[in-house]
């Protein structure tokens, strides 16, 4: 590990066990082994650690979502794949992303970080909110809206069918942060979650089937 990603590395370990604002640029250093003047020739303040570790944080992700051959990011893109995989391909692919943001270990760690300190700033409060809520409804109401139009899932409300599915596997998440014993309880509950989520919209297979036969023919 060279020194900019040791720095991310122990910078975020300093955040999530004293919080942001009681982390100086001097703390980093000291837990890199490194002077601060050092530091600097690398980020030019805490902010800007900050901000690359956001930066990793979501690299680290595409590259989960890549090895899962979804995308991750442009909903568009992942309609397509959406539209050509079984429920229990579904099934496997929402255990794996579940198991990647319970399990990885920078991912955790930024997660407990932003909890804790929502309360304490209102501009990490904000990035808890974008991070945790508004970007993954907003990627998931894209994909959802994009579905529903392809005839793969009905509903009359986009935006609700979209808090339906996202809310308990957050929830399930926070859960087994709190409880990491309750994991495999959370597993059950996910996959039977995303079968009544399918029943409930009426996931149309046949649809599937053709969408699946069509994209092999071309």
């Amino acid at each position: 590990m060279d020194t900019r990603q040791r720095i991310l590395d122990e910078a975020l370990t300093l955040f999530s066990e004293k919080g942001y604002a009681n982390v100086f640029v001097a703390d980093i250093a000291n837990r890199v082994g490194i002077k601060a003047p050092s530091l600097y020739k690398h980020y030019k303040n805490k902010q800007a650690i900050f901000d690359a570790i956001i930066a990793e944080m979501n690299k680290r992700f595409l590259e989960q979502a890549g090895a899962l051959q979804i995308n991750g990011a442009d909903a568009a893109a992942d309609a397509d794949i959406y539209k050509t995989i079984s429920e229990e391909q579904l099934i496997d692919l929402g255990r794996n992303l579940f198991l990647y943001f319970l399990h990885d270990d920078y991912t955790r760690r930024f997660r407990k970080m932003l909890t804790i300190e929502q309360f304490h700033d209102a501009s990490l409060a904000k990035i808890y909110q974008k991070q945790y809520v508004d970007d993954p409804l907003s990627y998931q109401g894209m994909l959802f809206g994009m579905l529903v139009a392809s005839g793969i899932l009905q509903t009359e409300n986009v935006e609700i069918m979209t808090i339906h599915f996202y809310a308990p596997i957050y929830m399930l998440l926070v859960m087994c942060d709190r409880e990491p014993e309750r994991e495999q309880e959370a597993m059950k509950t996910l996959e039977d979650h995303i079968r009544q989520f399918n029943s409930l919209y009426r996931r149309d297979e046949k649809t599937i089937r053709k969408n699946r036969n069509k994209h092999k023919e071309q």
